[in-house]
Order: structure tokens, then C-alpha cells, then sequence
């Protein structure tokens, strides 16, 4: 069965990466570090990859590490709202501890990963992957047979290393999701499977790697 082959990359890092600050929806932009990240990435890539599209979340923290990959590479980048980061609400700008302070209920059930769990004004993991899923498995079935990217964050990433590899929401994550590294999937429409991950080669020193993205 003809595959379409996928790297997936999570944006560069982000002064709310460094601090551990909750990101989902808030669009902020990549620090200097995560702008030096996205320059490596990309020359790594037009060195080593030939890519047929590239998509990006449409948030500025994706969106400008795509458009230094596809720079490099001499692809456009798509914008796809649906590879944004999962919602967070009301906890978005706030550190786990932070959240534990005020919201103690809620930071209890986000550590036990409980999947039917929404903070005010955001989405459930159950919620999330649905919307990714569909996302990915759109643009994968469009490009049937090619190379492509996609840009996306932390989040995004672990829905599709659990759905490479059969993992559930309620598994404790034990891979990396750096930013700026190389994760390479292949999807058929019997799903995705997992080919490399966390290839941080290009990297010249260690790159965030939390898991509020």
C-alpha cells in the first residue's frame, strides 16, 4: 500500500517554553534560541530531505519555524488551523505550579492525564486527538505517495507518537518531544506508524523539552 511519508516537527522554543508557562492557543512567538533552533532545522533538512508541501499550525510559534524550513527548501507553507495545540483556557500563562495554587482540582486530573478532563474554555484529550487525528489523516490522504511536513507543537507530537505506536491518553510518556528535532511517520489509511524520532543531530545544544507547548 502506498504510503505518504511525514516528518513531523514541533516549533522552536519559545520564552513560555523556557519558563514552563502553558501555551495552547496564546500565540507567542519563538525567542532568539528557538529562531537559531528553526535555522538548523531547516538546513538540515534541505541537506538531507526533498519535501512535496508543508503544512504549519497557523500560531506564530509554528508558523515561523515552517517558514524557515520551507525557505531553505523552496516549498510554500500551508496554514492548517487544525494542527494548533490543544486549548488550554483559563490555565493558559500559568505554570503547572501555578495552576496546582489556584485550581488544585483541575491541575490534579491534567496530571492523571484524565482524557474526558476540559479546563474552562478548553479542550478534553479525547477532544483533542479527535481534532488532530482528522487534521493529520486529511493531509496525509492528500498527498498520497509524497514527502511532507508538518509544524506543529508538543501536544500535537504525542497524539501522533501514541497513534504510531499504540499507545493510549492515559500512558505515561516516556519519548522526547524537543523542539526543532526530526520525527519521521509514515501513514497509510491503516494509520500511522513510526519510523525515527527525536532526531536531534542538528542541534548544537539541548533544546526545551516540556510538555505545555
Amino acid at each position: 500500500m502506498e504510503a505518504t511519508r511525514i516528518i513531523a516537527i514541533r516549533h522552536g522554543e519559545t520564552t513560555w517554553n523556557a519558563d514552563g508557562r502553558v501555551q495552547g492557543h496564546t500565540d507567542i512567538g519563538l525567542s532568539d534560541t528557538g529562531r537559531a533552533q528553526a535555522q538548523r532545522l531547516a538546513q538540515a533538512l534541505a541537506g538531507r530531505d526533498r519535501l512535496d508541501a508543508i503544512y504549519s499550525s497557523d500560531l506564530a510559534r509554528a508558523r515561523d519555524t515552517a517558514a524557515a524550513v520551507g525557505a531553505a527548501m523552496g516549498v510554500a507553507v500551508q496554514l492548517e488551523q487544525g494542527l494548533r495545540e490543544r486549548a488550554f483556557g483559563r490555565v493558559e500563562g500559568n505554570t503547572f505550579a501555578g495552576i496546582r495554587e489556584r485550581w488544585p482540582d483541575d491541575a490534579e486530573r491534567w496530571r492523571r492525564r484524565d482524557p474526558e478532563w476540559r479546563p474552562e474554555g478548553g479542550e478534553s484529550l479525547l477532544q483533542f486527538r479527535e481534532r488532530i487525528t482528522l487534521a493529520l489523516s486529511g493531509l496525509a490522504a492528500k498527498n498520497i505517495g509524497k514527502h511532507i511536513a508538518v509544524v506543529a507543537h508538543g501536544g500535537v507530537l504525542d497524539v501522533l507518537y501514541r497513534a504510531a505506536t499504540g499507545l493510549g491518553l492515559q500512558d505515561a510518556r516516556t519519548w522526547q518531544l524537543g523542539n526543532c528535532t526530526i520525527n519521521r511517520l509514515l501513514w497509510t489509511p491503516d494509520g500511522l506508524t513510526l519510523v525515527g524520532w527525536a532526531d536531534d543531530q542538528h542541534l548544537q545544544q539541548p533544546a526545551a523539552d516540556e510538555t505545555f507547548s
